[in-house]
């Protein structure tokens, strides 16, 4: 195991050497208490040891004995104080940090939401101006706080995760860690109180960590990670074969619930593949100007603000013929893959609209293009 963990600090070593622009390394688990600061703590130490100048710009032990332990010895940066509406606050000092230029600071909770006055309103867009300055930063997040699977997230915890970081900060790192416990693994943890206090062990164990959960939690992080590192393999290792670059389409209308849906699922499927995307809003006569509700207006402003977010090439056309609208911009675009939504149609529905139906169906495989169906 210590091999394993020196193998990862001479890795990482290496990749300080090959940029002036920062490095990223991220450290990502199923939950909290699985260890991820403990690791950053322990891979400070060895890069002090190797000669490397690291600071610690931010760390939130959670007053765990033996993670709070290992802050001795390591160069801490002052947090800033803040006043905001009567209280002290503590923020990681972004200017301060800049202005001593560590080779590699230490930044904890990626997904944190910065107080009101501050720069950046995410630590995230903190990291990505330190990276830029030339400053290398090692971080830790959770998978639940990935953006593209918030919703699924939500489906198996019941809790929504409001704090997120965008997808393409993986997708910045140039090395990804996750630190995995099995379910039992981490319940003996937490009734050993090396996550929470005692007061709050009985109602996590009733709530959040429950073994079915711990179990699909841990099967995205592993795929996630599993994910960023094939998109590594494809961008570092050259390719003898020319394969087709794949180009995504996500069709989406003013039904809110459904456009979400399909946004999220193609924005995870570009990632995939490395791949940009396009988002297609087909704006027919009947949801022109005021004929729309104003509910659904906003809805559609805020799943425009979410593709934008998520990396999307947000695309609006007004027309009455919705499919010669995708097929026209599948072509001029040089789609590979179409995502449309799941109908939510009745027989009488579906029997007037399988012409429509076919005629998309029928362009696509002139082209050799993809359908994929969200539900």
């Amino acid at each position: 195991m210590d091999d394993n963990k020196e193998s990862s600090v001479r890795q990482f070593l290496e990749l300080l050497k090959k940029s002036k622009r920062g490095k990223l390394k991220i450290y990502i688990g199923m939950s909290a208490g699985v260890g991820k600061t403990y690791r950053m703590l322990q891979e400070s130490h060895s890069l002090l040891r190797a000669g490397i100048g690291v600071r610690i710009g931010y760390i939130e032990t959670h007053q765990r004995v033996e993670t709070h332990a290992l802050l001795a010895g390591l160069p801490v940066i002052p947090r800033r104080k803040i006043f905001y509406k009567g209280k002290e606050l503590e923020e990681m000092d972004v200017q301060g940090i800049l202005n001593i230029h560590p080779e590699v600071v230490i930044v904890d909770e990626l997904a944190h939401t910065n107080a009101e006055g501050s720069k950046n309103a995410k630590r995230w867009q903190d990291v990505c101006d330190l990276l830029e300055a030339g400053i290398s930063v090692i971080s830790a997040v959770n998978i639940q706080h990935l953006e593209s699977i918030n919703e699924d997230i939500e489906q198996i915890t019941g809790i929504a995760v409001t704090e997120r970081i965008p997808d393409k900060i993986l997708e910045l790192a140039d090395e990804i860690v996750n630190i995995d416990l099995t379910a039992d693994e981490l319940i003996t943890r937490l009734k050993e109180g090396k996550i929470y206090d005692q007061s709050k062990i009985e109602r996590a164990l009733n709530n959040f960590f429950q073994p079915e959960r711990i179990l699909q939690l841990r099967e995205l992080a592993l795929k996630e990670v599993a994910h960023q590192v094939e998109r590594k393999i494809s961008i570092e290792i050259p390719s003898q074969i020319k394969l087709r670059p794949e180009r995504f389409l996500a069709c989406i209308s003013s039904n809110a619930e459904t456009a979400k849906v399909v946004i999220r699922k193609t924005a995870r499927l570009a990632s995939y593949y490395r791949s940009p995307w396009i988002v297609l809003y087909v704006q027919s006569s009947k949801e022109n100007g005021d004929n729309i509700r104003l509910d659904l207006q906003r809805h559609l402003i805020n799943n425009f603000k979410l593709a934008t977010e998520l990396g999307a090439e947000v695309i609006k056309v007004k027309s009455d013929d919705v499919t010669q609208s995708i097929i026209q911009l599948a072509k001029e675009k040089e789609v590979t893959t179409i995502c449309i939504g799941k109908p939510h149609l009745n027989l009488f529905q579906v029997i007037m609209r399988t012409a429509i139906f076919n005629q998309l169906l029928r362009s696509i495989a002139e082209r050799d293009t993809d359908l994929i169906i969200l539900s």
